[in-house]
């Protein structure tokens, strides 16, 4: 019995370690030189194309009508504002990862650079099942509307027409298939093809968007903009009215995240990204708000059209034409989305595998356009077979949870990073020589809390003395010699500690805290328990976060010299408490469906992913030694060829 139990306790810790395991950030050293990269060819333009093309779908078209009538109505422009204002948050969030650790993957990336490897598999198998939903729910979107050019749908090519099977009650839809075909041809050929043809139909959608507040704005002006005249006023539904609206129109932001997938291929990622989401965020929100301006200045909210708002808006003032316009801005909007919705998924595909939580088969890299190609391929089937046969739109609620999972650990990475940054680097298995020799030489050890890794016994160490013995002179360059722990250095222990367990602490507050403001199946009273629990919390660690030192390691860490997230912890605490709010109201319908991916996913994960991870065998020794081992590493390697050169 105590075999049994010492044996499933070692189990169980040595699981632990497997999630909570980090890799490090990225550099040439640690990539064979042999592998092919991704092409290096955007610029801040382009990234701007594909972070406005990504977010503004065609549901901006009709939220303005929806979203003014139920809950906010001539408020609506505020709503946007105070959307624009929390999605902003998360965007310096990501800015600053961005710059840091400039690789494919997004928030993937981040969680398992700062987080561990059970929290990075969860974000990235849920962005595997938003961008595949997404840019399936995309795709059937457009049929529609295209269809509207030809005089509606019974009039649309048969090929492409909707039609049902008969008995089993699907309803196909080849247009929506072979529109998914084409963008992953398209993604294939390159990604400064791809970039150039998101820019173009963004180009369209934005001036669209331009007519629908120019020439609105004119008639506003000419008829006196009767909308805003309103015994109600301008907030109908009240304040809480308007916040219900901000979010839910939240939503209409998600998608700038997609600029970060693509940081290996930026020229300047630490330039470039920061910018790109900004400007691309800030185009979006200034186009929102102008848009809900106009159209509700023309008509009173309680009037507008709910399907068709901007297109009926029009219609009322005699300019029916312009619905042709509108619908073009419709279209090109949708295909935008499609693109942005689609091109992620594979850099998140190729991360995970390079990492070993995937088959290698994802990381393979085209020689000739230099992009993703198997998981490109990969992806546009499985969205164009989804596109063609199922109807996603129940399952859309789905898309969010990805995304909002993202927001959440992205803004709790920027907390790690600031106050208790990795100070252990993974070293991989063909090092382990290097680092027993240079431990054996100088005392036996290189930390105390070094030697317990070193001594694990699921690491082979078959050539540690042999290693000691042959390289004994080149190690006398190596002074990885043990020094006694200083009080500074016992007091630094102390801040990290004290700062990891208070942010854990606040994540837990603002846990309770979004789900007693979300809980209306609970009492009153105990909502306030809660909600006063959570609160005191999230405000305690808060002001010890506020009054604790951050970390002088923040400085070096990663890539240095990008940009920085302001008014930190405040800023990334509020993020995680507007994402973890908007997560747990989500429903419980849409988390029962959530739930099914994510056990699949755990599934996947204990049987494949932890088993063939990069990190099964890694060694962590403190990163100021890191260099050392490596230049250790060297010298072996150039005494072995004066070896054999002199032999």
């Amino acid at each position: 019995m105590g075999l049994q139990s010492g044996s499933s306790g070692k189990t169980f810790s040595w699981g632990f370690r497997n999630l909570i395991r980090k890799k490090q950030v990225d550099s040439v050293r640690l990539r064979p030189h042999g592998n092919l990269q991704l092409a290096r060819k955007l610029s801040a333009l382009d990234l701007v194309a594909i972070g406005v093309g990504a977010t503004i779908g065609a549901g901006v078209y009709i939220l303005v009508g929806t979203v003014a009538r139920e809950h906010s109505g001539p408020a609506l422009t505020i709503s946007f504002l105070i959307a624009g204002i929390a999605a902003a948050l998360s965007a310096f969030c990501y800015a600053e990862l961005a710059c840091r650790c400039p690789s494919a993957g997004s928030a993937y990336h981040y969680s398992y650079i700062c987080i561990g490897e059970g929290v990075a598999w969860l974000v990235g198998w849920a962005l595997i099942l938003e961008y595949t939903i997404g840019g399936a729910a995309v795709a059937r979107g457009i049929t529609p509307n295209l269809a509207l050019f030809f005089g509606g749908e019974d009039k649309f090519p048969a090929l492409l027409a909707r039609h049902a099977i008969p008995g089993l009650g699907i309803v196909v839809d080849p247009c929506a298939a072979v529109l998914v075909l084409i963008v992953t041809v398209l993604l294939c050929i390159g990604i400064k093809e791809s970039s150039l043809a998101q820019m173009i139909v963004t180009t369209v959608n934005v001036g669209a968007m331009l007519f629908i507040i120019v020439a609105g704005g004119y008639l506003g002006f000419k008829t006196g903009w009767v909308g805003y005249e309103l015994q109600s006023g301008y907030f109908p539904f009240g304040i809480n009215g308007m916040f219900a609206g901000s979010s839910i129109v939240f939503f209409s932001y998600i998608g700038f995240d997609s600029v970060t997938s693509t940081a290996e291929e930026v020229k300047l990622p630490q330039r470039d990204l920061p910018l790109g989401i900004a400007m691309a965020l800030s185009i979006c929100c200034i186009l929102y708000m102008l848009v809900s301006i106009v159209i509700l200045g023309l008509v009173p909210y309680y009037s507008l059209d709910p399907d068709t708002p901007i297109s009926s808006t029009f219609a009322s003032y005699g300019v029916e034409w312009a619905v042709y316009i509108i619908t073009i801005g419709a279209v090109t909007a949708l295909f935008a989305s499609l693109l942005g919705s689609i091109l992620p998924q594979p850099r998140i595909l190729m991360a995970m595998a390079r990492d070993g939580l995937l088959p290698s088969f994802f990381s393979d890299i085209s020689k000739h356009s230099r992009v993703p190609m198997k998981s490109t391929v990969t992806t546009g089937i499985f969205a164009a077979v989804l596109a063609l046969f199922m109807d996603v739109s129940q399952l859309a609620g789905m898309v969010s949870v990805g995304t909002l999972l993202a927001f959440t650990t992205v803004a709790v990475s920027v907390l790690i990073l600031r106050y208790v940054p990795p100070n252990e680097v993974p070293l991989p298995l063909s090092l382990q020589e290097s680092i027993e020799s240079v431990s054996s030489q100088y005392g036996g050890y290189i930390e105390e809390s070094d030697t317990k890794l070193l001594q694990d016994p699921s690491v082979s160490c078959e050539n540690y003395s042999q290693c000691a013995n042959e390289k004994t002179e080149a190690l006398l360059d190596c002074p990885l010699i043990k020094k006694d722990i200083t009080q500074e250095e016992k007091g630094e222990q102390r801040r990290r500690k004290m700062a990891g367990w208070t942010i854990a602490i606040l994540c837990i507050g603002i846990l309770i805290l979004a789900s007693a403001a979300s809980g209306e199946s609970l009492s009153r009273i105990l909502r306030i328990i809660f909600c006063g629990v959570g609160g005191a919390l999230t405000l305690c660690s808060l002001v010890v976060l506020a009054c604790t030192d951050q970390d002088d390691a923040r400085h070096s860490f990663g890539h240095t010299g990008g940009f920085a997230c302001p008014f930190v912890p405040f800023l990334p605490a509020a993020c995680i408490l507007i994402n973890t709010y908007l997560i747990i109201d989500l429903g419980t319908a849409t988390w029962i469906r959530v739930s099914v991916w994510l056990v699949l996913g755990a599934l996947v994960y204990v049987f494949y992913g932890q088993r063939h991870s990069s990190l099964l065998n890694a060694i962590y020794v403190p990163s100021a030694y890191a260099k050392e081992i490596y230049r250790c590493t060297s010298d072996f390697q150039a005494m072995d060829m004066g070896d054999h050169t002199i032999s």
